[in-house]
Parts: C-alpha cells; sequence; structure tokens
C-alpha cells in the first residue's frame, strides 16, 4: 500500500464546504446531516481557505464557549492547512498524518486547485483490500498446490 497514490486511495464522497462567513452552526449540521467528521472552507472561487474537522468544533467551539450561530467558519477553522498531491504516496499520507496528528488532509493539484480530501479511513481501507487481495492470491496458490490441483 505505501507505493498507492493519493487519487487511488481518495474516497468517491462528495466535497463538503463552507463559505468563510457561515456559521459554526452550519457547518456543524452540514457535517452532521453528512456523516462526515470535516468541512472545508472554500472562498468563492473555491480555492480552500481552511478545514473545520470535529477536533475544531470540540476545542474551539465547546471547549471555548464559542456560541456557534454567532461565530463564524472563518473563526474556528485551520487556515491554509497542509495538503497532498495526487501523486503523493499513501506513505506520504500515512507520514504527514502520524507527525502531525491529522484524520484529514485535502488533496490538491499543482494548480491548487481542490480534488477531494484523504482520510485515515480511506488509508486504512486501501490497507485492508491490499490485505485481502493478498490472502485472495495466497489461497488460489495454495489451492493450486494441494493434491489435484494442476
Amino acid at each position: 500500500m505505501s507505493d498507492r497514490i493519493v487519487s487511488k486511495t481518495m474516497s468517491g464522497r462528495r466535497i463538503l464546504s463552507v463559505l468563510p462567513h457561515r456559521s459554526v452552526w452550519e457547518a456543524a449540521s452540514i457535517m452532521n446531516q453528512t456523516n462526515h467528521s470535516s468541512v472545508l472552507v472554500l472562498d468563492h472561487d473555491s480555492r480552500l481557505l481552511g478545514i473545520i474537522t470535529e477536533r475544531d468544533m470540540t476545542a474551539r467551539v465547546i471547549a471555548a464557549g464559542l456560541n456557534p450561530e454567532i461565530s463564524t467558519a472563518r473563526d474556528i477553522m485551520t487556515a491554509d492547512p497542509d495538503t497532498l498531491s495526487p501523486n503523493d504516496t499513501a506513505a506520504d499520507a500515512i507520514r504527514m498524518m502520524k507527525l502531525h496528528n491529522y484524520r484529514h488532509l485535502p488533496v490538491v493539484n499543482d494548480d491548487g486547485v481542490l480534488l477531494g480530501i484523504l482520510s485515515i479511513r480511506n488509508l486504512l481501507q486501501a490497507k485492508i483490500d491490499d490485505l485481502t487481495q493478498q490472502l485472495d492470491s495466497i489461497e488460489v496458490a495454495m489451492s493450486n498446490d494441494a493434491p489435484g490441483g494442476d
């Protein structure tokens, strides 16, 4: 899996986003309704400004005592988040996630155009898929070596 590139590992899920002036309540509602644990903050030209995660909601809103109906996405987002390229490897993504304790990383192309978001869940599913494929190959090889096999 470490050689797998990010573009092959991202989920096909829709990218959730809010404008920076939208309320925290709106961002949280979108995340809750769609069962996503993050939402990207984009400007009117769809340029990535930041990311809001469940951790941000906990630490920057609830623990800080902010009013989610008044506070804006810009107030609590992680601005200018680290990003991945679609050609980065899964190992690159895991390294960055581990180093910074991230669970989500936006993926942008060389022009800075947002392509998607990679989550630790995507990476885990890719590893499970790889291991399943390896086990299937071993089973096929073993059945071919068994008595009565080819």
